[in-house]
């Protein structure tokens, strides 16, 4: 607190200054006292009053957190839910923290993927050489093999990767509602194989060397006049602002470098090279998707670049308040009549869970996932989505589409 408010202090003081025009001998000599003032401040002094070393740890007892019984997580000696302002006035310090935190519950949620759901890691690309970036999936052993049901579980963007619906929801609530754990042990209990997609994991960072670097602000391909006249004018502003950072922000975080995934550096992408080489090559005759979010566009781009093949073999479709867009992605008129028939989104509403909730958008049915909060919607219509993909099963077995139908404000499929 003292750091903050010595450097608003100074600030003042610099504004004092800066608002003081040389001309008459006394504003000369008050010039010459805030000078005199400044000189007395030690800087140095302040620094080390500034936000600790981002240094946490890399477990979750380091942390002193422990998820619980119930899947919350806790702290280990007090019981108390994750504290975010874990030091007063440092929010980038704490961000830095939670952000760590995270890090460390996506390796945990891939452990709980692998040790309580049975999933096995597969490697992407499947012919990356050993120097090459990868990503990966995670299946079960029966994923393309069950010669009856498939499902496919897809996040939304951000931070979250597979096995994960909202880190947030798994911080401060729990990991049913906050992972993908709850589907997938549903779907083995009913019998499906399943596949959890990674769109997020599109790149590694690395460090960038000096060279690297000086490269980067080299190449503009400028003229050169040009670029030495900018060079001056970014210097002088570099040399100014590099002042302020020093005692703004001591640690300067290292300049890094994105290293792509081969045919999975993005999200669409991503679903569209598990397509190939995963799920089309599947023995399931019904395949299911549930996608959240963003999860739902890279859906909709997978049908535009093949839709036959997804007409073939998809049977139903779950979105949950996914964010697709048919018109800006130009989905032609037999993709949106297939969306009618074979998809519904759970959107954010205030509605009871399942209430149809009218749509300007051609393109599927929305109804109610029972909360109006986004990352919550793949979490509470979790019931109702697995009963739509038995009546979609069973409607494609007896040839007849589930139609929805408006029962006291609820959406019901009809019984056949």
């Amino acid at each position: 607190m003292y750091f903050y408010l010595s450097i608003l202090n100074l600030s003042t003081v610099w504004v004092m200054m800066a608002q003081l025009q040389p001309g008459c001998p006394d504003e000369k000599e008050k010039t010459t006292a805030l000078k005199d003032l400044l000189s007395r401040i030690d800087l140095d002094e302040l620094m080390k009053k500034d936000e600790p070393p981002f240094e946490f740890p890399d477990t979750l007892e380091g942390f002193e957190y422990i998820f619980n019984e119930k899947g919350q997580l806790r702290h280990i000696k007090t019981g108390e839910p994750f504290v975010f302002n874990y030091r007063e006035d440092l929010h980038r310090w704490n961000q830095k923290r939670y952000e760590a935190l995270g890090e460390i519950i996506t390796k945990y949620v891939y452990e709980l993927l692998q040790k309580e759901c049975h999933l096995k890691k597969v490697t992407l690309p499947v012919d990356a050489t050993e120097s090459e970036p990868k990503s990966f999936i995670f299946m079960s052993e029966d994923a393309l093999t069950n010669p009856d049901k498939l499902l496919v579980l897809i996040h939304g963007n951000g931070v979250v990767r597979a096995g994960q619906w909202a880190r947030r929801l798994i911080i401060n609530k729990d990991l049913d509602s906050g992972t993908q754990m709850p589907y997938i042990k549903r779907a083995a209990e009913e019998g499906y194989g399943v596949i959890v997609l990674n769109p997020n994991e599109n790149y590694i960072e690395v460090e960038k060397t000096k060279a690297q670097v000086q490269l980067s602000s080299d190449c503009s391909g400028e003229p050169a006049e040009k670029r030495e006249r900018k060079d001056k004018t970014q210097k002088e502003t570099k040399k100014r602002r590099d002042f302020y950072e020093k005692y703004r922000n001591p640690q300067k975080e290292k300049e890094t470098m994105q290293m792509c995934i081969r045919d999975n550096g993005s999200p669409e992408e991503h679903a569209i090279y598990v397509w190939d080489h995963f799920i089309s090559q599947s023995a399931a005759e019904n395949v299911f998707f549930v996608a959240h979010s963003y999860g739902g566009l890279a859906f909709v781009e997978l049908m535009i670049q093949r839709e036959a093949e997804v007409k073939n073999k998809v049977t139903a479709v779950a979105l949950t308040d996914s964010i697709h867009n048919v018109w800006h992605q130009e989905a032609g008129k037999t993709i949106r009549e297939w969306m009618r028939e074979n998809c519904c989104n759970w959107v954010s509403s205030p509605e009871p869970l399942d209430t149809l909730v009218e749509s300007m958008l051609p393109d599927c049915p929305r109804v109610s996932s029972g909360t109006e909060r986004h990352e919550l919607t793949s979490w509470k219509s979790f019931p109702s989505i697995f009963k739509f993909f038995s009546k979609a099963m069973d409607a494609k077995n007896s040839s007849v589409k589930p139609t929805p139908t408006r029962r006291s404000n609820r959406i019901k499929y009809e019984e056949l």
